[in-house]
């Protein structure tokens, strides 16, 4: 795959949006994007892209297509050489994205140049621990919050064991994104209730990514049962297994947000390996997902 951006063939990316009205006033951008959703009466659309997959440049373009054309939220993927709660998928843009340079630093680098075109996208850094560890979690949370990100999602970095993560990011102003899986009890749910500032966010499947997800009954049971345990504090995102817009809908039929991972990644592996410009085939996936999520 080639690891540059012909600007010859790149299609332009559509205009960034005009900064988002104040929903609520008082309110972070994460609860300005799911009051802006309630009120139009549809689940919030969250995507995730492989940071600097298969280079900088398009991998910017691309979060700032999939934001004009109906995400409301975007999770940075934060290259990583042993993404374990990854399918094939997701781990062979992490090695695209290594092999380009990425890694925590330039994953930061594009929040910051995306957040500079667009200051209406939710930006969500999806990783793990090691690189936060390793560059400290108080300055990792400086970084992340001078980069414009809202939220962490650390995939082995579970709330219970989250304080000294959680004290920077608190103290930073950047929210933490806890999972949940069909196998957490309701302790770990109130846990995960009370660290959150965001949204909750439930794994659909025990496992890997990359899995389509074929019976929802077990999804709206926990997704319910979640609700009551954490006093609907917080918006639910449903992700894993999310892949095409029939997906989405009926996921959004009992969910505040419908996550989408190795769909959108797909895409992009593909386009990308054939040598064509990969951004406009999400775009319109991302189109066909919003779509559903509003009709």
């Amino acid at each position: 795959m080639p690891p540059g951006d012909d600007s010859s063939h790149a299609a332009p990316v559509p205009p960034a949006r005009a900064p988002e009205p104040r929903l609520p006033d008082n309110g972070n951008r994460l609860d300005r994007i799911f009051a802006r959703a309630r009120a139009e009466k549809r689940a919030a659309l969250v995507l995730y892209l492989t940071a600097l997959d298969p280079d900088f440049d398009t991998s910017r373009r691309l979060i700032l297509a999939a934001a004009a054309a109906g995400a409301d939220i975007i999770e940075i993927g934060v290259p990583w050489s042993d993404p374990s709660a990854d399918g094939l998928v997701i781990q062979a843009a992490m090695q695209r994205a290594l092999k380009a340079g990425g890694g925590l630093s330039r994953a930061l680098d594009l929040c910051r140049a995306v957040r500079a075109e667009d200051a209406g996208v939710g930006l969500v850094l999806f990783g793990y621990a090691n690189p936060i560890i390793v560059t400290g979690p108080a300055a990792f949370a400086r970084r992340a919050r001078d980069a414009g990100a809202d939220a962490v999602l650390c995939v082995d970095w579970p709330p219970d064991e989250a304080a000294e993560l959680l004290s920077p990011l608190n103290d930073a102003g950047v929210g933490y994104i806890p999972l949940l899986a069909p196998t957490s009890t309701m302790a770990r749910v109130r846990l995960a209730s009370d660290a959150t500032r965001g949204f909750l966010y439930y794994v659909s499947m025990t496992g890997i990514t990359g899995v389509k997800i074929d019976d929802l009954d077990g999804p709206r049971r926990h997704v319910a049962e979640i609700r009551a345990g954490s006093h609907n504090r917080h918006p639910i995102v449903v992700g894993f297994g999310i892949t095409t817009p029939a997906d989405a809908r009926a996921v959004a039929s009992f969910a505040d947000g419908v996550a989408v991972g190795s769909a959108a990644v797909r895409i992009v592996e593909e386009a990308s390996g054939a040598g064509r410009d990969p951004v406009p085939q999400l775009a319109a996936f991302v189109r066909s997902l919003a779509q559903a999520l509003t009709t």
